[in-house]
């Protein structure tokens, strides 16, 4: 692990269990831990101006380095004084490295392979290998063909300016078999030697890099790749890869890995974000989750909401939603639930209004951050337990501060 001050710090204020309250000093300010990041994948939270993502209390977001890279490309974004102007954003950035495009294109994605689908990417979009040098595709754009490397990813990422850079790994799918899973837990060990040379050559001053631990579902791949990274000079870790092909083995993968982390070290999550696995995961010491699924939620129609029994989700354009009068969630300060009626939030979904995306999105995305704002609060005052249980149950995140 590297400690550098002047280009990331990570302070724990207070630990309840494994569960732990932080505060990750970037150049563009802090970021209060545990915390989720909005995806920003194209340069643009979904549904929302950067001001208004700020306004509901998140102080970093995530811009995806395989999506810009095609799209409008780092020269542009660069010539605009990176990302952060380009966006109009002036809190901090954490920029993934490409890696999970690599794992998406070559498998159709995360549902078609849980699903057995089998399905195949459509379109001009496609991998065309995977090697030692790095991975080749076809842009989805206008099909031609490109590389992205190790030394690429670090380059177009130097190039957005990013506070955080991933480094550039491989994520394999959980059904791939232990042989396939060691030669690219292997190969993303090469990988990370070669992004940091690379950063700590050309790379931004100020620029933090974390590193990714794969090793799929398997417990000696995982532990190997935990200190393979912790060794390398990295700020901060992240936990990659598939993590099984359900919560019950994701959780196992987890609580097998990060205790083999180093304690001071910040550490992100990629890629999740239901409501009980944060709440698990944060009780596991996690600080940090990323995922689409507030934005993803929003353009279905569907708003987090505290019902376990349905996923912690309800789909406003159904027809149970016809008629209800009241906010969508009790007590919630978006514009949805404050200023309109469940009923008018379903007229305008089932119409396909944008502004249903818009107020939609706003709902998912506070929701979220309330839910980590209670986390944060249940651990300085020694209840975390207590109230991720009463999540759990169903409490919404506000209530169940209250609980016993």
């Amino acid at each position: 692990m590297r400690h550098d001050p002047a280009r990331l710090s990570f302070e724990i204020e207070a630990t309840d269990g494994s569960a732990r309250r932080g505060r990750l000093l970037t150049p563009h300010g802090p970021v209060e831990t545990p915390a989720f990041i909005p995806l920003a994948t194209k340069g643009s939270v979904r549904g929302m101006a950067s001001r208004e993502v700020a306004d509901l209390g998140f102080r970093m977001v995530l811009g995806n380095t395989y999506h810009l890279l095609v799209a409008p490309g780092p020269e542009r974004i660069d010539a605009a004084g990176g990302l952060h102007e380009f966006m109009s954003w002036d809190r901090a950035i954490i920029t993934d490295s490409g890696g999970f495009q690599v794992f998406s294109l070559a498998h159709g994605g995360v549902s078609e392979e849980i699903k057995g689908t089998g399905r195949k990417p459509q379109g001009l979009a496609a991998t065309l290998g995977i090697d030692e040098e790095g991975v080749r595709f076809r842009s989805y754009r206008d099909g031609s063909e490109l590389l992205l490397s190790p030394e690429t990813s670090m380059s177009v990422q130097a190039a957005l300016a990013s506070d955080i850079a991933l480094v550039f790994d491989e994520c394999t799918p959980f059904h791939a078999d232990r042989d396939y899973t060691a030669r690219s837990t292997e190969r993303t060990h090469r990988w990370l030697d070669r992004c940091l040379e690379w950063h700590g050559e050309n790379g931004p001053a100020s620029q933090a890099v974390f590193g990714i631990v794969q090793g799929g579902t398997y417990d000696d791949l995982r532990a190997e790749s935990c200190q393979a990274v912790a060794s390398a000079g990295v700020d901060g870790i992240a936990i990659g890869g598939t993590l099984g092909r359900d919560k019950e083995e994701m959780a196992e993968v987890l609580g097998f890995t990060v205790p083999r982390l180093p304690a001071e070290a910040p550490k992100h999550l990629l890629g999740i974000g239901e409501i009980d696995d944060l709440v698990r995961g944060v009780a596991l010491g996690i600080d940090v989750f990323d995922c689409a699924v507030p934005t993803r939620l929003a353009r279905h129609g569907m708003a987090l909401a505290p019902l376990p029994e349905s996923r912690f989700r309800i789909d406003i354009r159904k027809g149970y939603s016809a008629g209800r009068r009241g906010p969508l969630v009790e007590g919630c300060r978006c514009t949805a639930c404050s200023d309109y009626d469940v009923d008018y939030l379903n007229y305008i979904s089932r119409s396909e209004e944008l502004t249903a995306v818009r107020l939609l999105v706003e709902h998912n995305l506070g929701y979220m951050e309330q839910l980590m704002s209670g986390a944060r609060d249940a651990i300085s005052a020694g209840r975390f337990a207590a109230w991720g249980d009463a999540v759990l149950a169903g409490s919404s995140p506000w209530a169940a501060a209250g609980a016993k």
